[in-house]
């Protein structure tokens, strides 16, 4: 059985609002990805959010909000949290921030957590769901956990079926990648996720950025576990030839490789923005049982180059339990 899919208009949108008041969970477009939304003050649909996903209780989700006015009292906000909700939202930049003493949010939307991760998305359908709504809402990745996030609204309906209520369709997600998270919880600010807004652009707001130790077991946000975004076959990076039934993804003008089954390209003329909005939906394209896996050629390591090899390298790590599997697709 699949979800209701209804296109994003007012009476959808206030629709949607209402089963999200109610305690029910709505997909909803983003600019990074489809988002699987549940009000992040109750605990039952926190939950309901972390059953449909199948996703550790370990791992913490995004809560979302319309602007800085909503997110004031969620979350302690100092000097550099503020400047960084000004530059860059609404935007694919989620803050971790000290959660506020009486916040009301759910605990487990934190997993456990004294933080909480907090987004402004700038995708006009998201921002008026949110104004909607009323209430702050937690949305992780509209997708089985583990798997490849979904950048459409048939995505969403493929992996979720009825466990959602509704999924509003607002076409393809522009971004097409998870949004960067970076923490403010300390005295340097961390990058625990590369996503949309780029290390470089941080790095001229806020000077000297950090990364997480290695060797951390515990998330401290969303889409931080080793091996997730995962397609069903095997994933080979940095490819410069082909193995026998494999399709390709290529970047860049360069003819690939010959001997694949099809390739597809993430960007003909190297665009790492159309490569990034385009990662996600082709990876889903070429998972399919006529090959034997997906190759991907070199992608520079600067820029959105830098988020997209996240995902991939993520996406190839080891799988638990069967020397390959996903644990899961951060939001």
């Amino acid at each position: 059985m699949r979800a209701s899919i209804l296109p994003a208009n007012e009476e959808a949108i206030a629709r949607a609002a209402q089963l999200l008041r109610d305690g029910e969970l709505v997909a909803f477009p983003t600019e990074t990805v489809y988002g699987l939304g549940g009000d992040a003050t109750n605990e039952t649909a926190v939950a309901r959010i972390f059953a449909a996903k199948g996703r550790p209780r370990f791992n913490p989700l995004i809560v979302h909000v319309p602007g800085l006015a909503e997110a004031e009292p969620l979350a302690v906000f100092d000097e550099r949290a503020r400047e960084a909700a000004a530059r860059f939202w609404p935007g694919p930049l989620t803050l971790v921030l000290p959660r506020r003493p009486g916040s009301g949010l759910s605990l487990l939307a934190s997993a456990g957590l004294d933080t909480v991760a907090l987004r402004a998305p700038a995708h006009p359908v998201a921002q008026q769901l949110l104004r909607a709504a009323g209430v702050p809402i937690a949305a992780p990745s509209a997708n089985r956990s583990g798997r490849v996030s979904p950048t459409n609204a048939a995505h969403v309906a493929s992996e979720l079926g009825a466990r959602v209520a509704l999924i509003l369709d607002g076409g393809a997600c522009p971004v097409g990648l998870e949004s960067t998270i970076l923490d403010l919880t300390g005295p340097v600010p961390v990058l625990l996720r590369p996503g949309g807004v780029t290390l470089e652009t941080l790095q001229e707001v806020f000077g000297a950025i950090a990364t997480p130790a290695t060797g951390e077991t515990t998330p401290r946000a969303p889409g931080s576990l080793p091996s997730h975004y995962a397609p069903s076959l095997k994933l080979r990076l940095g490819v410069r030839e082909a193995r026998p039934g494999e399709a390709l993804l290529a970047f860049g003008p360069e003819a690939p490789p010959p001997g694949f089954a099809e390739v597809l390209w993430l960007s003909r003329t190297g665009d790492p923005t159309e490569a990034a909005a385009n990662l996600f939906a082709m990876l889903r394209q070429l998972d399919r049982p006529a090959f034997a896996g997906i190759a991907v050629t070199p992608i520079p390591e600067r820029g959105l180059g830098r988020a997209i090899n996240d995902r991939l390298r993520r996406a190839a790590a080891p799988r638990a339990g069967n020397g390959g599997g996903r644990t899961d697709a951060g939001g």
